[in-house]
């Protein structure tokens, strides 16, 4: 059984998407009090996903990041873009930093708007916690600060977050469980009853219910007889409350049945991102470079490698170089 779980992929960054998108006042109250205290909710807020698909044509599309970008109004009356970006599971890179003030200024740099940038680190490595960019030379010098919060932080507070009716609460609560169970399932069925019985006595109102089920059952993700076992203690436990909230809502992938075609999807996304590196690479480097590529790409099968891959390329000056690049990061596949 923990076999099976552990072959199935945990998808962190699709449900946080979407609650940070339904919920963004929360989201910025729970992680960054300081900038939810200086805006005017009052005045509203917009999502401007266009304009930062513009700066961010470039990212790492893998699934293992959340970008969003809001136009709020400060309490002062002015205007200011809030970027968020979630490091939602990868371990430590070496580059986060200058990527934080690459995105930021390009944002200035394009739309001339003030931009505040925060990051959510939710990986799972205690220490890291880059803060800033800085480079100085001749006495010419940066210095790039932007305001982190670490998932992991909230790991001694569970009575904290057992008393919070803020949503995002619970989504602590489930991120820091999918990654502690990630290979014992009877336990995370456990902690997963045991989140989804406390949503009905947290005082939510039913929608709110309903949308944090699906984070949920979205990202705890269990074999399929656990599923099954918990989908019934559920509709037993919504019986006995006389609440019928989610036992009437259809689940998220009904029993899976979609896992098929998202697997072949991240197939050809896959072969997709090699292709496109063996032409990047052999039109920089030549055909030999190329061919001593292709047998390491394919063995390649996370995304995020690949990724990485492509943004070590820009940086790489000869074929040797980036020879050394890919085995380096081919190594850790």
């Amino acid at each position: 059984m923990a076999e099976d779980n552990e072959r199935e992929s945990d998808d962190y960054d699709s449900p946080w998407k979407g609650l940070i998108e339904q919920y963004f006042v929360d989201f910025l109250a729970w992680f960054f009090p300081k900038a939810h205290a200086g805006i005017d909710w009052a005045r509203g807020y917009e999502f401007l996903d266009q304009e930062l698909a513009q700066v961010t044509r470039d990212a790492e599309v893998g699934r293992r990041r959340v970008d969003k970008l809001a136009r709020v109004t400060g309490r002062d009356g002015a205007e200011d873009w809030v970027w968020v970006h979630i490091e939602v599971q990868g371990a430590r890179q070496r580059e986060f930093a200058e990527r934080m003030f690459v995105y930021h200024y390009r944002l200035f740099d394009r739309y001339r708007k003030p931009v505040v940038s925060l990051a959510v680190l939710a990986d799972p490595e205690a220490v890291w916690r880059p803060k800033s960019y800085r480079y100085a030379r001749w006495g010419c010098g940066l210095a790039f600060l932007f305001p982190v919060a670490k998932v992991l932080d909230w790991q001694g507070r569970w009575a904290e977050l057992d008393a919070s009716r803020n949503p995002f609460a619970v989504v602590t609560q489930a991120h820091l469980k999918t990654q502690a169970t990630q290979h014992d399932p009877e336990e995370r069925y456990r902690w997963k009853w045991q989140l989804l019985r406390g949503l009905y006595e947290r005082g939510l109102a039913r929608e709110d219910v309903v949308a944090l089920f699906h984070f949920l059952d979205w990202l705890m993700r269990l074999p399929p007889e656990l599923e099954q076992q918990l989908w019934q203690e559920l509709q037993a436990e919504e019986e006995a409350r006389k609440m019928q909230y989610v036992s009437s809502v259809e689940r998220i992938g009904e029993q899976r049945g979609l896992q098929q075609g998202l697997q072949q999807g991240l197939q050809q996304g896959l072969d997709s991102e090699r292709h496109l590196l063996m032409r990047q690479v052999r039109r920089r480097f030549g055909d030999t470079v190329a061919a001593h590529s292709a047998p390491v790409l394919a063995q390649i099968t996370e995304p995020t490698v690949l990724e990485d891959l492509g943004e070590a390329l820009l940086d790489c000056a000869d074929g040797e170089a980036w020879l050394a690049a890919l085995a380096d990061r081919a190594g850790g596949r």
